[in-house]
């Protein structure tokens, strides 16, 4: 991808006594693998939340677009990084904040649908898109920024839809487009290609 840095070549740790050997790469590093799910138009103007020294997540980049970019969290058990339409922003970050309490999916879930039928949480009342993609935590070359087995899955939330709204399958389809969670405040098209990719980030 033409106009996007090398990935973690560089790495802080996590400060503190007793640290794990968790590290973050320098915001340059974590800004240039977050935008890196989106199509190449959309990149340089997109928001980017990381990570600071600590891990605490902070804005690394302010936006000037619509999309709002997530870098990879390097406590987590596999590489992901993800870009999403500002509209969806309230529900993402309350599924962070869920996350952080150790809840389990179900539960996030459950929590996050209970929020929107009380109208604590609003989800978009348009279609709004998610890039995203999914690696092993070995696969990052730290040296060319080369993700290797980069599985993507692309999401476009649209609440309350039905395959008798839509005519969408609400059955997977191998490479998609299928609903999942018909019906509810969290119905999605779901697209996922088929074989895993090499992103070159540079």
């Amino acid at each position: 991808m033409r106009g996007v840095a090398c990935l973690l070549i560089v790495a802080v740790p996590l400060a503190g006594a007793g640290a794990q050997s968790v590290v973050y790469p320098t915001p340059e590093r974590q800004i240039a693998a977050a935008v890196s799910p989106l199509p190449e138009a959309l990149q340089k103007e997109a928001k980017v939340l990381g990570y600071d020294e600590a891990g605490k997540l902070v804005t690394l980049r302010p936006g000037a677009n619509e999309m709002i970019c997530l870098a990879d969290n390097p406590a987590n058990p596999r590489f992901h990084v993800s870009c999403y339409h500002k509209t969806l922003d309230a529900f993402m970050a309350r599924g962070r904040a869920l996350r952080a309490q150790k809840l389990t999916e179900e539960q996030i879930d459950s929590t996050r649908s209970r929020d929107v039928r009380a109208k604590r949480l609003a989800m978009p009342t348009r279609p709004a898109a998610l890039y995203q993609y999914f690696a092993p935590r070995d696969s990052v070359d730290a040296g060319t920024g080369t993700v290797k087995g980069a599985q993507h899955l692309y999401v476009v939330y649209t609440p309350y839809a039905t395959y008798k709204t839509t005519g969408i399958s609400e059955a997977p389809v191998p490479g998609g487009p299928w609903i999942m969670f018909p019906g509810t405040p969290f119905a999605h098209l779901m697209i996922a290609p088929q074989k895993p990719a090499t992103v070159e980030l540079k």
